[in-house]
């Protein structure tokens, strides 16, 4: 069964089109199918960072940090190195 799809219009420069082009060119691919792939997986990155910041912020508000000393140990760790 095929995913319902829809279109959408970008502008992008020149060079990027060719590159583009060459692409789906090489890998038997089409542009429509490469430039949807690049979008998924953007898209997929930005939301999984923001998921990662509000998980962030909500353990900052609930006030679950790292002890001084747990911080200190790691930088500890990292600079003193031989």
């Amino acid at each position: 069964m095929r995913k319902a799809t829809t279109t959408i219009t970008i502008r992008i420069p020149v060079q990027l089109k060719e590159r583009l082009e060459q692409l789906a060119q090489t890998t038997a691919r089409s542009k429509s199918w490469l430039a949807a792939d690049a979008l998924r997986t953007y898209v997929e990155e930005q939301e999984w960072q923001i998921r990662e910041i509000e998980a962030g912020c909500r353990a900052a508000d609930a006030g679950d940090f790292a002890a001084d000393a747990d911080v200190e140990a790691v930088f500890t760790k990292w600079t003193d190195a031989p």
